[in-house]
C-alpha cells in the first residue's frame, strides 16, 4: 500500500514537473514574436481579411498582424493554413531553401535555430508541414490528421 501511495506521489510531481515545462504562447512563443517579428508585424499591422483585401502589389510591402495568439494561429492552421511555416522553415522542410522571413527569427545561426525548435516544439509534435488549406501544384492540401497535431498552447 505504502508502494503504490509513494509510486502515484511520483507520478504526479513527475505530470505537475512536465506541465511546468511545456511552451506556451504567453511566457515563451509571444515573447519571442514581440522581439524580433514584432516591429514589422504588431498591432498597427492589419489582420487577415483586410491585409487580404489590399491586393498582392500592396501585400509585398505590408506585414500582416502576427502579435497575438489568434492572429499567430491565423497563419497556422486556417485561414493562411501553412503561410507561418513556409516563412519561417530553416529549408529542412522546404527543399533546402529557407523562407523568406526565417532570417529574422535571430541575429546568429545559434539564435535562429534555437527559437525555430521553440515554435514547432510549441506547435507539437509533428504539427510543423508547409501544406496549404487546398492543393496547389504538386503540393496537396493540409489534410485533418496534419491539423490534429497542432497542441499550440495559450
Amino acid at each position: 500500500m505504502l508502494k503504490t501511495k509513494l509510486a502515484l506521489l511520483l507520478l504526479a510531481a513527475c505530470a505537475a514537473s512536465a506541465t511546468a515545462q511545456e511552451l506556451t504562447w504567453r511566457k515563451d512563443v509571444g515573447p519571442m514574436v514581440a522581439a524580433r517579428c514584432g516591429a514589422c508585424h504588431g498591432a498597427n499591422m492589419p489582420e487577415y481579411s483586410d491585409w487580404m483585401q489590399l491586393g498582392d502589389e500592396k501585400r509585398k510591402t505590408v506585414a500582416p498582424r502576427i502579435d497575438s495568439y489568434p492572429t499567430f494561429m491565423t497563419y497556422v492552421v486556417w485561414p493562411g493554413t501553412g503561410a507561418l511555416m513556409r516563412r519561417l522553415d530553416d529549408g529542412k522542410a522546404a527543399g533546402g531553401k529557407p523562407g523568406n522571413m526565417y532570417q529574422y527569427l535571430g541575429s546568429s545561426d545559434e539564435e535562429r535555430a534555437k527559437n525555430l525548435q521553440m515554435v514547432k516544439t510549441w506547435l507539437g509534435d509533428g504539427a510543423w508541414n508547409l501544406n496549404r488549406w487546398k492543393a496547389r501544384g504538386d503540393v496537396p492540401g493540409v489534410t485533418k490528421e496534419q491539423l490534429d497535431k497542432v497542441q499550440a498552447r495559450y
